[in-house]
């Protein structure tokens, strides 16, 4: 199945899920960083954890970083810590989550003035 990028900006966007093998299909789609948002087992044993998919994006050459959020209880220390990955990671960055929809309300969050 192709990756499912919803483009946010010129150097953000946002997907669901993603898993090791998407890795490469990222980086070949021009990014250069990705932020997992996604807490491991959120989903159950079935979901990739975190350290495979990042041992696969710096396979790929991307630069990744784990942030954890929890639906539905976004703190504004995760705020500030989405807005330091968007400023300090190279750009375009693409983050995921289960859906994209907690990815995007972090951005949304981090950009407010």
């Amino acid at each position: 199945m192709p990756v499912q990028i919803n483009a946010l900006t010129s150097d953000f966007a946002v997907a669901p899920q993603l898993t090791p093998d998407d890795m490469q299909a990222v980086a070949d789609a021009g990014f250069k960083s990705v932020i997992i948002n996604r807490p491991d087992l959120e989903g159950g044993p079935d979901q990739p954890l975190s350290a495979d998919v990042m041992a696969a994006a710096r396979e790929a050459g991307l630069s990744i970083e784990y942030q954890p959020v929890v639906s539905g209880a976004m703190t504004p220390d995760d705020v500030a810590r989405f807005a330091e990955l968007l400023d300090t990671l190279p750009a375009p960055v693409l983050a995921y989550c289960r859906t994209g929809t907690r990815c995007t309300h972090l951005y949304q969050a981090a950009k407010q003035p």
